[in-house]
């Protein structure tokens, strides 16, 4: 589970960390300022945890009103689900309601190799560039059709790992 902290944007107030949305709720319920008065808001920041949770934090862009949808991402969602939620809201712009979002709901095709030209011989040995006769596959050209894919696919990088997406 990914900590965060609660930075508050009153000078006079000192915030806290958290790892859960009841712990945030909480402890911000009981956060005064100097002066006594309540702390009522925050700057949400990420402070540890795995690579792809910071990431996921980033794309999510944490605030107060959204970090329950963020804490249950976290839990729920398996890494692969995690990096198309990245890919289509932190780099491609998509929008999503924080309550109720399915990464699947993104239209994102996403590629665990390394280069284009790996996507190429990929695509190539899985047929979808047709019926390849046996004699011909050293002459087909991987480096052209990486040049030609990188039109349409993107290459990123996420929590270390390199990926390849298409978005329609």
């Amino acid at each position: 589970m990914p900590q965060l902290h609660a930075q508050p944007y009153d000078l006079d107030a000192i915030g806290f960390y958290f790892e859960s949305l009841e712990e945030y709720a909480n402890k911000a319920s009981k956060n005064c300022n100097g002066f006594g008065d309540p702390v009522e808001e925050y700057e949400i920041q990420f402070v540890d945890g795995d690579h792809i949770d910071c990431a996921l934090a980033k794309a999510w862009g944490v605030n107060q009103a959204n970090i329950g949808g963020y804490f249950a991402a976290c839990d729920e969602w398996e890494d692969y689900q995690k990096q198309i939620f990245i890919i289509a809201v932190g780099e491609i712009g998509y929008g999503f309601d924080p309550e109720d979002v399915h990464p699947e709901e993104f239209d994102v095709d996403l590629y665990h190799v390394d280069s284009m030209k790996e996507l190429a011989v990929q695509m190539v040995d899985e047929g979808l560039f047709g019926d390849i006769p046996e004699h011909l596959t050293n002459y087909i050209d991987m480096d052209a059709i990486a040049r030609d894919l990188a039109y349409d696919y993107t290459e990123t990088e996420i929590a270390g790992e390199t990926l390849i997406y298409r978005a329609a």
